[in-house]
């Protein structure tokens, strides 16, 4: 969603404006503007495009001395893309930036606005009249006054144009956190626009709100006084968030995959069993727990398909895969015995949190899966299992929903144990292949100049089908949803059974179809289903294990894996699609870190 970054200090105010919209452009946006405080006034500067755009706008405006200033990359919701609905937004003596939706602008330009004119189409406009409307010179005030008024969610930054070099901060849901540094105080969306400074920082809790002045950055509460933050720390470095010579984040992202799965994976190791003793997840959790369901969105909850299979498996106990924003309105049957594993890269995907206080609210155990360490879904989950991929930038997932299949195997080697479905030889065993993972991995990676070859094949294509069955058909939807995001090709997984059923009238002659072929049990199904599509034209490309033969009169293009147990094919073949996925998108020439219309993280409904 939207970028934040907000700053009072002894720098010039534009430098770090424009450096953490930079660094916060990964998240998705369609304008992007800043407001800079001086003594006399505050100057908003805005356009539609990207941050290029907005610093080559502020290159014909006079030089400006600042040393404060609010700054924001849109997404839009409310209001089409131009200049007008860019932010910041002011109105009367405030300034300011949200991210979120407010879902009740509408009653509050009836009650508060009537025979006003407005400047833009955007409920952030709305805000902004009615904390002016409430504003007497106590900023605190007018904040709170606002926000009891306002239904949704929201992150604001704001500027009273009579309080020089201070900027005011409050949330709900929409994620900010904070630093003050010797360089001065810091807000933003995400840690990433605030790691070329310092690596201590802090989440900025709800019903506070954030003072920024050049002397700190400061926490009140509604009583006036003064709260003390929970400090967090990351390990990576403003040069883990760079490109460090790949032409794109994404493909930086797949390389590192290797390493993210051993930070991942190694830590939880305790004499080749998975011990969770340091994440504090206990094992008496597991010992009632009847059934489990796993809910996410996108990429995560086509890791949570892989989950399922395995716990299945391995526990024998009923697994649901639900989507965050349908579980969110549903009535799901879930109790006290019921274990509810959310997953998100950012731990702010707005409807796996709403999805993780439901579950809570019915009486489930909650385990969040998540990458970023201090977040909401983090914070509100009765236990949290960290995948330390480090920064993910390119909008794409790649190295999280790897990381985070490698954490549902060892959450389900520790449940198999509990609950004595495995025995530690099993599971010792088990271990042994999640480890050799990383390995097969490394062998995937070799296969880049091949599959950069391979996909002069798929530029033209129009639609394009992935099949599988089993493990292999829940990889299919993971790879479909990559190549359509970012190469903007129509694409669909199926299971592979599921051909004659109807889908197999799709394919006619030059159709690339996919097919992913990893599983023994189901690999002689998987020819005769590769051999209907074949005789109907298709293009094929296979995937298989390096010891399975194959006719090549049934595929065009044939990439092997190394021989690995089935069940832990998915995370080096996931390899093989992404950069099949990569190499697509840059050969049409398209943005491959931040494809149209996307977030990397959804923060609002």
């Amino acid at each position: 969603m939207c970028g934040i970054i907000g700053y009072s200090g002894n720098l010039e105010a534009e430098q770090v404006l424009i450096s953490g919209l930079e660094q916060l452009e990964y998240r998705g946006y369609d304008s992007a503007g800043i407001a800079r405080m001086t003594r006399d006034a505050v100057e908003i500067t805005k356009t539609t495009g990207n941050v290029s755009a907005l610093k080559r706008k502020l290159e014909e405006k006079a030089t400006l001395t600042s040393h404060c200033g609010i700054g924001h990359t849109r997404w839009a919701t409310h209001g089409g893309v131009t200049e007008e609905n860019a932010h910041p937004h002011r109105f009367g003596k405030i300034t300011l930036i949200h991210n979120g939706i407010i879902e009740n602008y509408k009653k509050i330009r009836e009650d508060y606005g009537k025979g006003t004119r407005f400047c833009s189409q955007t409920d952030t406009e709305i805000a902004a009249m009615l904390m002016d409307t409430f504003y007497d010179g106590n900023p605190e005030e007018a904040i709170w006054k606002t926000t009891a008024k306002l239904e949704g969610s929201y992150a604001f930054c704001v500027l009273f144009e009579d309080i020089p070099n201070v900027v005011y901060c409050i949330r709900k849901v929409s994620p900010l956190v904070a630093a003050y540094a010797k360089e001065g105080a810091f807000v933003a969306s995400d840690v990433t626009a605030l790691i070329a400074y310092t690596q201590d920082y802090f989440v900025v809790p709800e019903d506070t709100i954030l003072v920024l002045t050049d002397e700190k950055a400061e926490l009140h509460n509604q009583k006036g006084n003064v709260v003390k933050p929970e400090m967090l720390h990351v390990k990576w470095d403003f040069a883990s968030a760079q490109k460090n010579g790949y032409p794109h984040y994404m493909l930086k992202e797949i390389y590192e995959q290797p390493e993210a799965l051993q930070r991942t994976i190694a830590p939880r190791m305790k004499e080749n069993i998975p011990d969770f003793e340091d994440d504090q997840i206990p094992d008496s959790i597991f010992e009632s727990i009847q059934q489990v369901k796993i809910v996410a969105c996108g990429t995560a909850m086509h890791a949570g398909l892989i989950g399922k299979v395995l716990i299945e498996k391995r526990v024998r106990i009923p697994v649901g895969v639900e989507i965050a924003s349908e579980f969110r309105y549903a009535d799901p049957i879930i109790d006290q015995k019921t274990l509810v594993i959310v997953i998100s890269q950012s731990g702010e995907t707005i409807d796996t949190l709403a999805s993780l206080r439901l579950a809570k609210e019915l009486g489930a155990v909650t385990i969040g899966i998540v990458n970023v360490k201090g977040s909401t879904i983090a914070r509100e989950s009765d236990y949290v299992f960290y995948t330390h991929a480090g920064p993910e930038i390119a909008v794409a997932s790649t190295k999280a929903y790897t990381v985070q299949i490698a954490a549902l195997c060892l959450l389900t080697m520790r449940l198999a144990l509990i609950k004595k479905t495995l025995g530690r030889g099993e599971i010792t065993r088990d271990f042994a292949l999640l480890k050799e993972s990383i390995e097969c991995v490394k062998h995937a990676l070799l296969l880049e100049p091949e599959i950069q070859k391979m996909t002069a094949c798929l530029t033209e294509a129009s639609d394009l089908f992935f099949i599988g069955r089993g493990i292999d058909y829940a990889l299919s939807c993971e790879g479909s949803i990559k190549l359509k995001e970012i190469s903007y090709i129509h694409s669909e997984a199926y299971a592979a059974g599921e051909l004659k059923h109807g889908t197999i009238s799709l394919i006619t002659e030059g159709v690339p179809v996919i097919a992913i072929a990893t599983q023994e049990s189901v690999f002689s199904k998987m020819v005769s289903n590769i051999r209907e599509v074949k005789a109907r034209g298709a293009k094929v490309i296979l995937i298989t294990k390096e010891s399975m033969q194959v006719e090549e009169s049934i595929f065009d293009y044939h990439f092997t894996i190394p021989e690995i147990a089935d069940d832990y094919t998915p995370i080096p073949a996931a390899v093989i699609l992404q950069l099949i996925a990569y190499h697509t998108s840059v050969r049409r020439g398209l943005n491959v870190d931040q494809p149209r219309n996307l977030a990397k993280s959804v923060t609002v409904e």
